[in-house]
């Protein structure tokens, strides 16, 4: 069974959400410093760590 990685992370997110309960500034301020780190010079530096 094949799972699409953006279903998964709405799962995994709503979850989250749901049973943590952070404050919904602390969602935007990651959410937008992925986004941003995403596009910066340390994408590939982040990305060989995961990997």
């Amino acid at each position: 069974m094949h799972i699409p990685l953006w279903l998964a992370l709405i799962v995994v997110g709503w979850l989250g959400i749901k049973l943590i309960r952070p404050p919904w500034w602390l969602i935007a301020v990651l959410l937008l410093g992925g986004f941003l780190l995403a596009d910066s010079v340390l994408a590939p530096l982040i990305d060989s760590a995961i990997k």
